[in-house]
């Protein structure tokens, strides 16, 4: 498709602003953030950006769209450098349950790399990952109900823990606890997400998943807040171990938890 001048003007600007605002974002915050901050910045007048973006919202829900597409991406190709026979996940301990299978220490080596992406992403990004998960501005985009089609940002990186773990369910890989441990209310609402999200895998598997990643998401959370480093100052060490944890669960059929 060839793109005309106009348009190829437009899309640079439209990155312009979106590139200073992430720059405003990781220097002074969130509430600092404005249009008239973003137009002061590049020469411009504030009604101008309202050219490309009809609001500020717009402009917030566009940088959010674009470091889901980083965070997915990021974990995607750790996902994919997993080769198949690689044993050794820096310093995780990938559990005991289908030694022997191949293919399930390859899917349980893919399970640590994106972990581990995730976090590194989040390390790397501290700013952006508090207006993606500590944002009212982006409560909508989190819970993935935001408009328009198909899966929100978040909802796309769980789906990526969630096919791994239809490789492992298939290859028979961990173990699921018995529905009678399990609250009912919690099973009726994974049935609900279940249909959301057109998994293979049945309730009972998919609750392990959701807990791994929410274990997952959970301690990422508290070290980029800082709640960590009251007893861990070394929080690579801490999430190395507790990754250790979550594959010792798996095998033990509690999730997270060490038999």
């Amino acid at each position: 498709m060839v793109v005309n001048r106009r348009e190829r003007v437009r899309a640079a600007t439209v990155q312009e602003i979106k590139d200073v605002a992430r720059a405003q974002l990781v220097t002074l915050g969130p509430h600092a953030v404005s249009l008239r901050a973003i137009a002061r910045e590049m020469g411009m007048t504030a009604p101008a950006l309202y050219r490309y973006f009809p609001s500020f919202d717009h402009l917030v829900k566009a940088l959010v769209n674009d470091m889901y597409d980083e965070v997915h991406a990021a974990m995607v190709r750790a996902r994919d450098n997993v080769e198949v026979g690689h044993t050794q996940a820096d310093n995780v301990k990938v559990g005991h349950a289908g030694a022997d299978n191949a293919a399930a220490q390859h899917s349980k080596q893919r399970l640590i790399a994106v972990s581990q992406a995730f976090r590194r992403w989040a390390v790397q990004h501290r700013a952006e990952f508090g207006l993606l998960f500590d944002s009212p501005r982006t409560v909508g985009c989190i819970a993935g109900q935001e408009s328009g089609t198909g899966p929100s940002g978040a909802a796309r990186c769980s789906y990526i823990l969630i096919e791994i773990f239809e490789q492992l369910w298939q290859q028979q890989s961990y173990v699921v606890p018995a529905p009678d441990e399990t609250a009912t209310a919690l099973l009726e609402q994974l049935s609900v997400y279940r249909t959301a999200v057109v998994t293979l895998l049945p309730v009972g598997p998919l609750n392990v998943a959701m807990s791994v990643w929410l274990r997952i998401f959970g301690l990422v959370s508290l070290e980029i807040f800082g709640h960590i480093p009251f007893a861990h100052h070394n929080a690579e060490a801490f999430f190395s171990q507790q990754l250790s944890d979550i594959m010792a669960g798996l095998d033990a059929g509690l999730p997270g938890t060490p038999s």
